[in-house]
């Protein structure tokens, strides 16, 4: 199996340095792919080699796991939403991200946005996965294990809307990290490492 590690927004590949050196497989990058989730799955499924595949993705990159999911189940071994959502924008994020690409525009790159990723490529992430596609039904699907995990002090993704999400999955099962917020594998490293060993 070979790990694929899918990085959140505003950051990069460079999210999972310590998973990499510890676990191996791949950390592509996201950025300069086009305002389509959906493309980029394509994109990496024709990328990537081999055998069967293990999907950790944060945020922007549990959208494009669940996305590749859609295409090629066959070769999806289990998915990890480290976090994230399968159900698209509503009105209101979709207005929100709105905001936040014109104050991009304005303004520059969010404080913590990774250095060095240009602003043009942070917006049209944005646009990305604002016009996402709903993934709710790849969850029902999905024959392989789906982990779902949540921190507790995150605002984004609430360990309710995690655990509901990982009821939806028939392997399903969610995993809540105590302090954590939206950026698990950052906040707490130790537990998400354990995490990822007792599923491998």
């Amino acid at each position: 199996m070979k790990l694929v590690w899918l990085h959140g927004w505003p950051l990069d590949e460079r999210q999972w340095e310590r998973q990499l050196a510890r676990f191996g497989g791949v950390a592509p990058n996201l950025y300069r792919r086009g305002p389509s989730v959906d493309a980029w799955a394509r994109q990496l499924l024709d990328e990537i080699d081999g055998g069967q595949l293990v999907l950790v993705g944060c945020s922007t990159g549990g959208y494009t796991a669940l996305a590749m999911a859609k295409h090629a189940s066959e070769r999806i071994a289990a998915v990890v939403l480290a976090p994230s959502k399968a159900a698209p924008d509503t009105p209101e994020r979709k207005e929100f991200r709105d905001g936040l690409i014109e104050r991009m525009r304005k303004d520059g790159p969010p404080e913590h946005a990774f250095e060095g990723i240009p602003v043009e490529d942070l917006i049209t992430v944005q646009l990305a996965i604002r016009d996402r596609l709903d993934a709710t039904e790849v969850v029902r699907e999905f024959p392989g294990v789906f982990v779902a995990c949540a921190g507790t002090k995150d605002t984004i993704v609430s360990v309710a809307e995690a655990t509901e999400l990982a009821e939806l999955a028939p392997n399903g099962r969610v995993e809540v990290f105590e302090g954590s917020d939206h950026f698990i594998n950052l906040d707490d490293p130790d537990g998400f490492d354990a995490m990822i060993e007792s599923l491998l």
